[in-house]
């Protein structure tokens, strides 16, 4: 999985300001109503591997708007490290793979927005030499979604089901944000939740220096990056920083850890927002759910 290691300009920078709310776009969903969505989720082998219970905690997320989830499991990579890494014939051959595996949904949906963005952004130009492909991956592109986006923009959900005490940062990870636009609707989500409370570091849009491969290949680069995202969320003091890319996730937790810092948890918004955990203070308690 590998984000951008783009680096916003100033202007970008100076420009933190997000719509209060997003309205969900019911005009061109309104065929639908969210009781109906069958939806596939497309839980990316990294959260497969890592950290599977943020595909649980997605799964609870889509159930609670209403969706029929279901998980194909003929499923795998969505072929970026290979696309990234100059090679478009295995690329092709597993959004080829994809295709077969999910045409059949309403949605497609990830809790990540680096292999959403992968999906929405390149597939359609990996078959611009077929026409035909080209039509049918487009269709399903246009039909797959980031977790966030799709709860709040499709959905339409106004609070999610979890509980979550304390306070908390926000890092937007860099797929998610430049090729997705996903920045209002997770924050969107988060302030719904009574208990919890959102301090923006001084850069949320800053890289965290991760990259994918970007992190093997120049390793100081992406350690020093690092470190001043960190700094950023150490100076919010803040218990827990939240983010929606398990890439970016692993790669600060473990730079977090080798600096130092054993206290600063770092969790994916669907684990937040589906309350598996009540956090306070750094600890963690059982949810009303749990106990």
């Amino acid at each position: 999985m590998e984000p951008s290691t783009h680096q916003p300009d100033a202007a970008s920078k100076a420009s933190t300001s997000q719509p209060t709310t997003i309205e969900p776009k019911l005009s061109r969903d309104a065929a639908f109503a969210p009781t109906r969505f069958r939806v596939g989720l497309f839980y990316t082998c990294l959260v497969d591997m890592m950290r599977p219970e943020i595909a649980f905690a997605t799964v609870r997320l889509l159930e609670d708007a209403g969706c029929q989830v279901e998980v194909p499991v003929g499923q795998t990579c969505c072929g970026q490290p290979g696309f990234n890494a100059g090679d478009q014939t295995v690329a092709r051959d597993l959004a080829l793979q994809w295709l077969q595996t999910f045409e059949q949904f309403d949605y497609v949906v990830a809790p990540s927005g680096s292999c959403a963005g992968m999906i929405r952004k390149h597939y359609p130009d990996l078959f611009r030499h077929d026409p035909d492909l080209k039509i049918r991956i487009q269709r399903l592109s246009e039909r797959t979604w980031e977790l966030s986006s799709f709860l709040v923009e499709v959905c339409g959900m106004q609070k999610p089901p979890g509980r979550f005490q304390g306070l908390i940062t926000y890092h937007d990870s860099c797929s998610g944000l430049r090729e997705l636009g996903v920045q209002a609707q997770p924050r969107q989500l988060l302030r719904s939740m009574p208990g919890l409370e959102l301090k923006e570091m001084h850069d949320p849009r800053a890289c965290c220096g991760f990259g994918g491969s970007f992190a093997v290949k120049y390793g100081a680069i992406s350690a020093s990056i690092a470190d001043e995202k960190i700094a950023q969320i150490q100076q919010t003091a803040a218990s827990c920083v939240v983010m929606g890319d398990l890439g970016c996730m692993l790669h600060l937790e473990g730079r977090l850890r080798r600096c130092g810092d054993q206290q600063t948890r770092v969790m994916h918004l669907a684990e937040v927002l589906a309350g598996e955990t009540q956090v306070h203070a750094g600890s963690v308690t059982p949810s009303k759910e749990e106990s």
